[in-house]
């Protein structure tokens, strides 16, 4: 069960660094343009706003990555810790942004949570 949890883990910190490749380096190009619903213009002026975003996202992962590697009981703490920031991070989103983000962030983060708690 622990390495299906921590394959969980892994994969929502590697959506999340693949976020902040997104938002902070591709933020105006067609794949970020299309992933996020938005045109070039809109894109040009939120650009800022949108690398300090990918700044975030690029926190979220670093910790998931700590969780990973860090011996117990500061992994276990530290998974614990920042799947419940993806989750509720994710929840905001969806309810401000784009329903679609609660599918692509908080349920998989809800999922690898239970996991590890499982697992531990």
């Amino acid at each position: 069960m622990k390495v299906f949890a921590d394959i969980v883990v892994a994969a929502v910190a590697l959506l999340h660094v693949y976020i902040l490749v997104l938002e902070m380096f591709l933020w105006t190009t067609p794949r970020a343009l299309k992933a996020f619903g938005m045109d070039r213009e809109f894109a040009e002026r939120s650009r800022a706003l949108a690398a300090n975003q990918g700044l975030y996202n690029g926190f979220l992962a670093a910790g998931l990555i700590w969780g990973l590697v860090a011996a117990d009981p500061a992994g276990f703490q530290a998974r614990v810790f920042f799947l419940v920031c993806v989750a509720v991070a994710g929840a905001y989103g969806a309810a401000t942004a784009s329903r679609r983000i609660l599918f692509v962030q908080t349920v998989p983060a809800l999922a690898g949570l239970v996991l590890v708690l499982l697992a531990h």
